[in-house]
């Protein structure tokens, strides 16, 4: 099926969806991806998110509220392997990323407001499956996201 565009799809819909204005970047492999929104809210700890990334996606898309940070790194080539192996749609990584060469190799989308070699910690802080808020948009568990080149668009 053809991923339809996001400025397409605001054409549609328009006031039925919020743009996140904030620019990411695409990193990942694919940059048009959709699905349904899983969440996870950490601060420079990615635990959560491994562990969340080693289940089923269902071709779901991840969206990690790390406040964005831009110190450590959220997600790694390992991770992101992971997510493609386990059927995840995509990443919308609000924070950095690592191994961005590595990541745009892989068939899978990323977006993230940028990249940092350095680790982040790994304590298990953060909750998962709760609404988070990027840029004054809400994404909220089970909610659809559209991501391309132009931008993001989720159902309220």
């Amino acid at each position: 099926m053809a991923q339809i565009s996001t400025a397409d799809l605001y054409d549609e819909r328009g006031s039925e969806l919020r743009s996140v204005s904030l620019q990411f970047q695409n990193i990942g492999g694919m940059t048009g991806f959709t699905g349904p929104v899983r969440t996870v809210q950490c601060f420079q700890d990615n635990s959560l998110i491994r562990q969340t990334l080693s289940s089923d996606g269902h071709g779901a898309v991840l969206v990690i509220d790390g406040a964005g940070s831009l110190e450590t790194a959220l997600v790694g080539d390992q991770i992101a392997e992971l997510a493609c192996d386990n059927g995840w749609a995509g990443l919308i990584v609000n924070g950095a990323i690592r191994d961005r060469v590595a990541i745009g190799t892989l068939p899978f989308g990323v977006k993230a407001l940028g990249s940092n070699p350095a680790k982040s910690t790994k304590t298990g802080a953060g909750e998962v499956d709760v609404p988070v808020e990027i840029a004054g948009v809400t994404f909220r568990p089970g909610a659809t996201v559209w991501c391309d080149d132009d931008g993001i668009l989720v159902e309220p």
